[in-house]
């Protein structure tokens, strides 16, 4: 999803999980000391927001998870960890290389299947930012899900990811 150099000189990223029930927001150690294809990666903070209780719109969820993400890139600052500029989203449905919904987000808050509604370009605006070159990049769920599993799965070809929340995803890898 991302080029290793972007990791080089950093402590952390900032990672997005939203599902049908709740949106979950971590800073992710990488830990490249210790294992330079992120294979010894730690959640260091998270927050978990069960937004399904609340009848919300899409721009009060979308508002919801800027303060998520606010609160844990002033948490990194405080604890001195550099955050890389990079934030990784996990989202359902068919993502556009542009960041758009195009189908599979009827379990989201609103209307978020649209070319008009670009989430990774409203957190882009609306966050603090991380620094030069900075990357949101959004993309299915269960695609985020097999590549966070990649560096255990390099004797392993093909392989696939299922999961099962409020909605159902899959996706297949292959080691070439």
């Amino acid at each position: 999803m991302v080029p290793g150099w972007m990791f080089e000189a950093h402590d952390a990223i900032l990672a997005v999980d939203i599902g049908g029930t709740n949106i979950r927001t971590g800073v992710v150690r990488v830990n490249l000391e210790q294992a330079p294809d992120m294979a010894k990666a730690k959640v260091w903070k998270y927050e978990l927001w069960r937004y399904c209780d609340e009848k919300l719109s899409r721009e009060e969820t979308v508002e919801g998870l800027v303060r998520m993400l606010k609160r844990l890139i002033n948490r990194a600052k405080r604890s001195n960890l550099k955050l890389a500029p990079f934030i990784g989203i996990g989202c359902p449905g068919k993502i556009e290389a542009d960041g758009s919904i195009e189908s599979g987000g009827q379990n989201l808050p609103g209307n978020w299947e649209s070319n008009r509604f670009n989430l990774p370009k409203q957190l882009a605006e609306a966050i603090p930012h991380l620094g030069e070159h900075e990357t949101i990049v959004m993309h299915n769920d269960a695609v985020v899900q097999g590549l966070s599993e990649v560096p255990f799965m390099k004797d392993v070809s093909p392989w696939a990811i299922f999961t099962i929340g409020t909605g159902l995803g899959n996706a297949l890898f292959n080691n070439r």
